[in-house]
């Protein structure tokens, strides 16, 4: 028989995962033990600082911390994004980021410093505002179709507005001029309201955009909506089609909004997250406030928010690439 203290250190070997085991579930049960940092890599008022705010007070009550959010705008997100790809994973420093941090960013820009696919663990998504399709009365479409038609018998003559090159709004417009095998001329402004002004005066004739920025002329009904670029309608735009309804199914485009994690974060941690934003989000009065500002609630699992990402990236890549988009 081997000398006792030989055996014992077999065991306490043996037990050293167990242990382990127990310090992460007994920190991972714990948490949060203090508030949350919460980075939005966007100015404050913005969609996703919106979005959040909506839902924050909800979630503190089931986290039973404040969740503290710091503005850290810059290099179109990535400035703040990589503030919290540099973070500790203890789950005490979230990015509330958009579609361009988690699945564009990479492709426009040589050198983030970071790489937002394997940078972060994904916990949900938060809000989508989808693209409403949108141009001057002037402007004889009605429809996707109509539009497509349009633009293809006169080739670069009809130009699309954009707050700026690699943006939402710019992708979008890409996005369905590669479907619709039309050109299209962009015209890059420094941010949204010259991009709805110059739509007014039909200065540029098409615009891919969310709810926010034309929520004036859509109400005052001096531009037209002509689809909504998602799989249901949208509440505030009742009788505006659907992109699928429109026959371009594939053009599901929009400003999403998700919440994510340094990579390295115990599951247990993202896990509680993801259920203290999925409660939250099943409020009704939030999924009001969200519905009248034309946005649609996320909603989703950890799984299927990387999914998202994954897919969201993939597709953009391609639009990039084509269209010979860099900054």
């Amino acid at each position: 028989m081997k000398p006792f203290h030989h055996r014992l250190a077999r065991y306490s070997l043996l037990l050293l995962p167990l242990a382990a085991h127990g310090a992460a579930w007994a920190q991972s049960n714990a948490y949060p033990s203090r508030p949350i940092r919460i980075v939005n890599p966007y100015g404050a008022g913005g969609l996703g600082d919106v979005s959040f705010r909506l839902i924050a007070p909800l979630m503190e009550k089931q986290l039973g911390q404040p969740l503290v959010i710091e503005n850290k705008p810059g290099a179109s997100g990535n400035l703040g994004a990589a503030d919290v790809a540099r973070a500790a994973p203890d789950g005490y420093t979230l990015l509330l980021g958009a579609v361009n941090n988690f699945a564009t960013n990479q492709y426009l820009y040589r050198d983030m410093g970071f790489d937002p696919l394997t940078a972060f663990d994904p916990i949900a998504l938060i809000s989508n505002a989808p693209t409403i399709v949108v141009v001057n009365p002037a402007i004889p479409a009605r429809s996707l179709r109509e539009l497509a038609a349009y633009a293809k018998e006169r080739p670069g003559k009809v130009n699309f507005g954009s707050p700026g090159i690699g943006t939402p709004p710019h992708l979008a417009a890409e996005y369905f001029a590669n479907l619709a095998n039309v050109s299209m001329t962009h015209v890059p402004f420094n941010g949204s309201p010259p991009v709805v002004l110059a739509l007014l005066r039909n200065d540029v004739n098409v615009a891919f955009y969310t709810a926010g920025p034309i929520a004036g002329p859509l109400k005052a009904g001096t531009i037209q909506p002509i689809a909504v670029a998602a799989n249901e309608r949208l509440d505030i735009l009742p009788n505006v089609p659907t992109t699928t309804e429109a026959g371009y199914g594939a053009l599901q485009t929009g400003s999403w909004i998700g919440l994510a994690a340094p990579k390295g974060t115990d599951p247990a941690i993202l896990d509680k997250l993801n259920a203290a934003v999925r409660q939250a989000l099943a409020d009704p009065e939030v999924r009001r406030r969200y519905a009248d500002m034309g946005m649609l609630t996320g909603n989703t699992s950890r799984a299927q928010f990387s999914s998202l990402i994954d897919a969201e990236a993939t597709r953009w890549k391609k639009v990039i690439a084509d269209a010979g988009i860099a900054k």
